[in-house]
């Protein structure tokens, strides 16, 4: 038997919330299978299994966060015969399917099946396995089952741990009494997640499934059966449970929310901000990205004005080094690399992963990146390390219709480029007004770092880039 530990899965991760399971107790596993969905301070992680065998338990509950190095599942990695959940029977006779040498063999020559997954996990020790004692030959004095009345009682039992169900239990086992053999409610990990959203306590919703596990649609009529209720209690209001409010949502500050608001309070109390703004005609920049989406060397790559903006912010601190760099109380650390920052609304909450040595790639490769980049934080399959060490970060809040705003500088950094969206507005051109593509660029920086000056050279030469991306083929 191996207990698999919650590790830690990067930067120094000191818990974890355990969002979905993707087995359960029974089943069988194998090395690297994923057994578990966690969401950490910085991305959800899909943990593999660093054993082969039967999940013996969940030792933790989905929802619940756990700190790292504690027991979340324990896995039977012994045979197969050892690791199968069968309640003994009153005259079962193993001599029925092999006879008892054969039998004596199989108990004596098994060997455990686990394989320690490298760097997740203890190495799976050696099982030791008792004899069996020897089973009476075929004729002797205790009955054989037919095999098909043995299928026909065990077929409705949950799988549970033989000592916590009597003989009697099995004999008059009915569905709904699972919940009082178990001591806790079953039910899959998605019907356990369709009632924690929908604010439902799973344990008070009566389950009427085969062994009498909830299910969804259990659920479902519980949530029906409530709101039938509420429609026809006599007051407007909702009525309180348990002492709260049923008008006010609590949402529980953890995960990417808490690590979130952890960094940017830290961020506007600790480095003094200053922020200056500056309107672009990007019309030009909407005429080069026309042409790359009819290039075939963009052929199947998405292309947006975000992809010109990156390209400017990494042109522009080539030639303001100090803009790509980090503070500390002895001395500023000036980066001659860069890992630019994306800020990504997610449904879990802010993100700001970062593209690697950014500055190394050519305009396609850059378009790729931050394709895929996007693309894993929606999917909530961020990595820990694409969060960690960037160096100066950009935001397009005018992918939501925003004009432009005053971005806070994501924590560890001096410099972020906060994109407005591009409107057709009039624009005064040699004179005349004529309808040009406009956005603002909105910058802030850390003043002890980047002063007035250096802050509107760096800007200035962003602007140059979204009005003439040319300078970008020079």
């Amino acid at each position: 038997m191996q207990t698999f530990n919650l590790p830690d899965v990067g930067e120094g991760l000191t818990e974890a919330e355990i969002v979905s399971w993707k087995v359960s107790r029974g089943d069988t596993v194998t090395l690297n299978q994923v057994l578990v969905e966690i969401e950490t301070a910085k991305s959800l992680v899909e943990l593999p299994s660093p054993y082969a065998g039967t999940v013996d338990a969940l030792l933790v509950s989905e929802g619940e966060t756990v700190d790292v190095g504690s027991p979340i599942i324990r896995i039977a990695t012994g045979a197969a015969e050892d690791n199968q959940i069968e309640l003994p029977v009153p005259g079962d006779d193993v001599a029925a399917a092999t006879g008892p040498a054969e039998a004596e063999a199989v108990a004596e020559d098994a060997q455990p099946q686990g394989q320690a997954l490298v760097g997740s996990g203890p190495k799976a020790d050696a099982v030791k396995r008792r004899r069996r004692r020897n089973r009476p030959a075929a004729g002797a004095a205790s009955p054989k089952r037919d095999a098909s009345q043995k299928a026909q009682a065990t077929a409705h039992l949950p799988l549970q741990d033989p000592t916590l169900v009597t003989t009697d239990d099995r004999a008059n086992f009915v569905p709904g009494r699972v919940a009082a053999l178990w001591g806790k409610v079953m039910a899959k990990p998605p019907v356990r997640r369709i009632a924690k959203e929908l604010g439902i306590n799973i344990a008070d919703v009566t389950g009427t499934g085969a062994r009498g596990e909830v299910t969804r649609e259990d659920v479902e009529n519980y949530l029906l059966e409530r709101d039938r209720n509420l429609e026809a209690a006599p007051t407007f209001w909702m009525p309180e449970t348990a002492g709260q409010d049923q008008r006010v949502e609590r949402v529980p500050v953890k995960g990417v929310r808490k690590a979130t608001a952890k960094a940017v309070a830290d961020s506007a109390f600790s480095a003094p901000h200053v922020s200056i703004f500056v309107d672009v005609d990007a019309s030009r920049t909407m005429e080069f990205v026309q042409r790359l989406k009819e290039s075939k060397d963009f052929e199947g790559v998405k292309v947006t004005p975000l992809l010109i903006l990156a390209k400017a912010v990494i042109w522009a601190a080539a030639r303001n080094p100090h803009v790509n760099a980090s503070w500390t109380d002895e001395e500023i650390l000036v980066k001659r690399y860069m890992n630019l920052g994306i800020a990504a609304a997610t449904p879990r909450g802010l993100l700001v992963p970062n593209i690697k040595n950014a500055h190394e790639l050519s305009l396609k490769e850059l378009a790729i990146e931050l394709n895929n980049l996007a693309r894993r934080a929606r999917d909530g399959k961020t990595q820990p390390a694409e969060m960690s060490d960037g160096t100066i970060s950009i935001t397009n809040i005018g992918a939501l219709g925003i004009d432009i705003g005053t971005p806070i500088i994501n924590k560890g950094e001096v410099a972020i480029v906060a994109f407005g969206t591009i409107k057709q507005k009039p624009w005064v051109v040699s004179g005349e007004v004529i309808p040009r593509w406009i956005t603002t660029l909105g910058g802030s920086f850390d003043h002890r770092v980047v002063d007035g000056d250096l802050s509107a050279r760096f800007m200035a030469d962003v602007a140059a880039i979204m009005e003439e991306p040319a300078l970008l083929l020079e």
